[in-house]
């Protein structure tokens, strides 16, 4: 079967395991696991932010985000379709018992406008707009990305009305490889940033949160609050440095598959639109067929991929999509 759900199913590979077997590990609560301090050490410095913060998930590096930069009764400012709204459980209601505003935006993406608009004025009736979220890359968007002028455009707006600047880069790698951005930039316009290493990049499990000292430090509290605490955490850390190391130029291949996948959506007349690709993600609005017809007819022939939506289907490629696999399901949707 080929499994086009999502880039989270992949497995380590045996450089990876072996990494991984080989890892020396201490006790993260105490901080003395040296593979999970040189993870955190090694992803601020590749960013260009002061510290790090081994996390079980991207979620929870999110969520830690949010309550260490809010207050209850603040507002985050998001996109309607982001994962910290969409996909997390509703978790910066329960977590930090702040509201979340929601703003439209093409592909999933803000404009610092719609954000300067979008803040509430000083009045008692309205919560406090405390910060504001992007996600790069948009899942929701089809993978799309951010440009430098966009960033710098929103993080001016958010210094001239203190609101604090978040980054969900569950896919920020792969954002990188597309558009060939310094990733250290990413540390100027942040103030914190959580990056996944178990989609893409191919790693088991793992996130890291990015922050300066003072933020990390209580970052800690936050995830020891929510059950993040893990002890021998440098075996799963060692697959995330060795992602770092070596799956990062890769994900061009992902990314050119992706295309490929596009073009031969694009020729199906139950394909109403395939939303532009630039990274690894496929997102196709289907006319004719529903998701779930056509999802069973895919099944049927050998490849998974998942509903987006009423009228939508999604692929990810990645690291175990071979050349030869997309050979396949290019002939598999050709026969449909």
């Amino acid at each position: 079967m080929i499994d086009l759900r999502s880039d989270t199913v992949t497995k380590p590979t045996p450089p990876m395991l072996e990494a991984m077997m080989s890892a020396p590990v201490g006790d993260d609560v105490f901080g003395d696991d040296p593979s999970v301090n040189q993870l955190q050490d090694d992803v601020a410095a590749y960013f260009g932010m002061e510290e790090g913060l081994f996390c079980p998930s991207g979620t929870m590096a999110n969520q830690i985000a949010i309550r260490m930069h809010t207050r209850p009764q603040d507002e985050v400012i998001c996109h309607e379709n982001a994962h910290v709204y969409l996909y997390e459980g509703g978790g910066m209601m329960s977590n930090s018992l702040v509201s979340p505003k929601l703003l439209p935006g093409d592909y999933g993406l803000l404009s610092a406008a719609a954000i300067a608009e979008s803040i509430n004025p000083d009045d008692i009736h309205f919560p406090k707009s405390r910060l504001v979220c992007l996600e790069n890359t948009m899942n929701k968007g089809g993978g799309s990305t951010y440009s430098l002028e966009t960033l710098q455009a929103i993080h001016k707006t958010c210094v001239e009305n203190a609101l604090a600047l978040h980054l969900d880069g569950a896919r920020l790698f792969n954002a990188l490889v597309a558009t060939g951005q310094d990733p250290k930039m990413y540390g100027q316009l942040f103030d914190s940033i959580s990056v996944c290493f178990s989609k893409g990049m191919g790693a088991p499990v793992g996130s890291v949160l990015l922050g300066s000292s003072t933020q990390i430090a209580e970052a800690k509290r936050i995830r020891k609050a929510l059950g993040g605490g893990m002890r021998q955490a440098g075996y799963l850390a060692a697959a995330c440095s060795y992602a770092l190391q070596h799956h990062v130029a890769r994900l061009a291949e992902d990314h050119a598959r992706a295309q490929q996948l596009a073009e031969a959506l694009s020729g199906k007349s139950f394909v109403k639109e395939v939303l532009p690709v630039q990274t690894n993600i496929v997102i196709a609005r289907l006319v004719s067929k529903t998701p779930n017809e056509l999802l069973k007819e895919l099944e049927a022939a050998g490849v998974l991929a998942v509903s987006f939506g009423k009228d939508a289907i999604r692929f990810v490629t990645h690291l175990d999509f071979s050349a030869e696999q997309l050979e396949q399901t290019v002939s598999i949707i050709n026969k449909l």
